[in-house]
């Protein structure tokens, strides 16, 4: 089968690695200035800047401003996050009269010298872009005096962003249906008087066994998105009597059934289809098989011989008589049933909103394909996204294309466990040991990430030969 598959370039929560100061506490980093709980991480479409700001030993003339800036800076690209601004006495009073917010801009958070806090929780969050990793994120400090002229700076470096290796994850798009075909099936237990082919609904408990047939049948029939395309009817009788008889019953009270559904639903000729089992054999060896019963051993042996059905039944009756009447009251009524399958299909659905509506509503409408139409309409990663993808598993518990979808969903956002579980469940197709090796790397599992990508640029993956070059230049950093 032929499948579309589209990458997805992930982007997750990046590590930090900070060699030049410790990741909890950085003392006196500038004059006049201590970082204490300094962190850099990734978060979503931001990154996350964040730190104590210890300003207790920060002194500032009555005519300077120092002005704090946290900057991002790899290679030529840099940023200044927003600014902390110490303005002795006069400067302030100066951009006051003058109504100037801050020496670097309206983000600057300013305070009087005289009443600056000995500490600043500060915390940014800026939108994040490739450039960022790799980024080293410096500390400012300038020094101001009249009309903006720098009297001395200072620098020091808190730490270095790297994002955590995220491979490019791998959605197979499923083969789109050319028709979606499901089925509904059952059985019921209609009971007719001895010897009669007649179906009397009020005779014993048959009100309740026809309303199973027929409610299935109406779940289904109602619905303007569905069109049934068969009822199918198998009629079994139990092994007493001749087999001849029986094969009469069979037929005949089958055939009553599917006059009465005919008459009920008005179907079209060929719509209803029946077929019939003589003697319930099958049905009556399950239950000595799962009974208790004396003999049972030798009774199935009876049952599985070659002997022919009446010669069956009436060895068993006379050799064991005991037995027999005990299945005779207590089995054979069950044996006597009736197999309803009813097929349909389901139209298909184009409509993005409208799929997002039967998957709210009617999940098990839906097909593969649809599920991932629906899917892509989703940044990967969000909780939209990832219900997609669970949602369609659960309607396809065994299909390997579902599970890897999910199990794919599952990685992006480092739920390992049900990845893992959607995986066992994935198949051994080459996107699927892609996956194996994403997940391992995402576990930081090395050894085994290798392992199954180079399996699966050996099945002729050329995603998985990226991916395998990415993760070697990133272990030699």
């Amino acid at each position: 089968m032929k499948r579309t598959i589209y990458i997805m370039m992930a982007a997750l929560s990046g590590m930090v690695c900070m060699p030049e100061a410790d990741a909890q506490e950085a003392k006196d980093i500038i004059p006049g200035v201590s970082i204490n709980n300094f962190s850099m991480e990734r978060e979503g479409k931001f990154l996350n800047v964040a730190m104590d700001i210890d300003l207790k030993d920060l002194d500032v003339s009555s005519n300077c401003v120092v002005l704090l800036t946290p900057r991002l800076v790899n290679g030529i690209d840099s940023l200044d996050l927003p600014s902390v601004g110490i303005y002795g006495r006069r400067r302030y009073y100066y951009y006051v009269r003058n109504g100037i917010g801050g020496i670097s801009g309206d983000d600057e958070k300013v305070y009087r010298a005289s009443e600056k806090p000995d500490d600043i929780a500060y915390s940014n969050l800026t939108e994040y872009s490739d450039w960022m990793d790799g980024a080293t994120l410096k500390f400012h400090r300038g020094d101001f005096g009249c009309c903006h002229n720098m009297l001395a700076e200072y620098d020091s470096i808190l730490g270095r962003h790297h994002e955590a290796f995220f491979p490019a994850l791998m959605f197979v798009q499923p083969k789109a249906d050319i028709e979606k075909t499901r089925s509904l099936s059952g059985f019921a237990y209609i009971d007719f008087p001895v010897n009669q082919t007649v179906i009397y609904p009020d005779y014993h408990n048959n009100t309740v066994e026809l309303s199973k047939i027929d409610d299935t049948i109406d779940s289904v029939r109602a619905d303007k998105d569905i069109t049934i395309t068969s009822v199918w009817l198998k009629g079994y009788a139990s092994p007493e009597s001749p087999y001849k008889h029986n094969a009469e019953l069979a037929i005949g009270r089958t055939a009553a059934l599917k006059e009465h559904i005919g008459q009920l639903f008005h179907f079209a000729d060929g719509i209803i289809d029946i077929d019939y089992e003589p003697e319930n054999w099958e049905g009556l060896r399950e239950y000595v098989a799962t009974s208790n019963i004396d003999h049972r051993e030798e009774i199935l042996a009876m049952i599985d011989s070659d002997m022919e059905p009446d010669a069956k039944e009436w060895k068993i009756k006379r050799t064991y008589p005991k037995e027999y009447r005990f299945l005779l009251q207590y089995c054979y009524p069950y044996l006597r049933r009736t197999d309803y399958r009813i097929e349909y299909k389901i139209r298909i659905f184009y409509d993005v909103d409208e799929i997002r509506r039967v998957m709210a509503e009617q999940p098990q409408k839906l097909s593969q394909n649809e599920f991932y139409l629906v899917a892509k309409e989703y940044e990967p990663g969000t909780q939209e996204f990832t219900d997609v993808f669970e949602t369609a598993v659960r309607m396809f518990p065994d299909d390997a294309v579902a599970n890897l979808n999910a199990a794919n969903a599952a990685i992006r956002r480092d739920d390992f466990a049900a990845a893992r579980r959607y995986l066992a469940k994935a198949g051994d197709s080459a996107e699927t040991m892609y996956a194996r090796g994403a997940l391992a790397v995402r576990e930081k599992d090395y050894t085994m990430a290798i392992k199954c990508l180079e399996q699966a640029e050996k099945m002729g993956l050329q995603q998985a030969t990226a991916t395998l070059k990415e993760l070697n230049g990133r272990r030699k950093r």
